[in-house]
């Protein structure tokens, strides 16, 4: 178990220690991020989840320069995250220049392809591309391989330090490891409670791929909010096993995802919940209670791009 305030960390196939515990910056407003980043460092976060999506990484790069500057923290201390779009499958490298940009650093620690599909390109925005039928406009000239030997160039070029892949199911993972030459040093999946996925996580830890959960509480506040998911922190076997260990049903959630060896990375906008979901080393939850846990599995995807997109990926 991991000293308090410290956060374990998993060896990538890359040869690169990644903190086991991140802070996801999705939908974190533009003029709130200086201060939860620097709190979030305060308290002991060294893992940092971004996406050129998330139209906020310049907001984010000043934040850590700022950080860098007043000793807060140290470059190499810190993993960085940052995502290629849709759009920039044919532009692998001006796309993550961009995001260095943009994050004022000279290397990322992780950049991974942040959805399996790639559309039609588009200059200074990352809005969906859609089709006058209002569907996706998908890009059939790019295959996935032409993406990923483009993000195997990055590794060479010192601007990544390791590659990887994002929302791919056990298919395209396989078909990933088929033609990479550099294999995918993470999978970064939606995976909580009500969306277990065993057999995907289990491929990938067999084949050496880390498996981040970007929605480690499933039907959270702002997931509610966005898709209209029903919570799993709802759940009475949560409430009663969180009682149980005197923790919330938050942290209760997160150290599962822990004790299943795989990286999570929650978002939050409040400064109190920086703290409540760093607070989750201390405690094991027994085997027992991880068999219960994995009873309430209801195969329940609450990220749905399809709302937005006209189209299922995972169809």
């Amino acid at each position: 178990m991991a000293a308090k305030g410290v956060a374990p960390a998993l060896t990538l196939s890359s040869g690169h220690q990644m903190p086991a515990v991140g802070l996801g910056v999705w939908r974190m407003e533009k003029p709130a991020i200086r201060n939860l980043i620097h709190s979030a460092l305060r308290i002991g976060y060294r893992h940092l989840d971004c996406a050129a999506d998330y139209q906020n990484e310049a907001e984010v790069g000043a934040a850590l320069a700022e950080a860098f500057e007043s000793g807060l923290v140290k470059r190499e201390d810190l993993f960085i995250t940052t995502k290629l779009w849709n759009s920039d499958h044919g532009h692998v490298v001006e796309a993550c220049k961009n995001s260095l940009k943009k994050l004022q650093l000279e290397y990322l620690d992780l950049y991974l392809v942040h959805f399996p599909v790639a559309t039609r390109h588009t200059v200074g925005t990352t809005s969906s591309a859609l089709g006058d039928d209002g569907v996706l406009d998908i890009d059939t000239t790019i295959s996935l391989e032409t993406t990923w030997h483009a993000m195997e160039d990055l590794v060479s070029m010192g601007l990544v330090r390791s590659i990887g892949i994002s929302n791919y199911d056990i298919f395209l993972t396989r078909d990933c490891l088929a033609y990479a030459k550099i294999k995918p040093a993470v999978n970064q999946i939606e995976t909580h409670p009500y969306f277990q996925r065993y057999s995907l996580v289990k491929f990938c830890q067999k084949h050496g791929i880390c498996v981040t959960a970007h929605t480690p509480l499933g039907g959270s506040t702002a997931n509610t909010e966005w898709f209209g998911s029903v919570s799993c922190l709802d759940d009475p076997v949560i409430k009663g096993l969180a009682e149980k260990y005197k923790k919330t049903p938050a942290q209760l959630v997160l150290r599962w995802g822990l004790q299943r060896n795989t990286v999570v990375i929650p978002k939050t906008s409040k400064e109190e919940r920086l703290q409540e979901n760093f607070e989750i080393f201390d405690f094991e939850i027994s085997g027992e209670d991880m068999d219960k846990i994995k009873t309430i599995d209801r195969n329940y995807r609450t990220n749905q791009p399809a709302k937005f997109w006209g189209i299922d990926l995972y169809a």
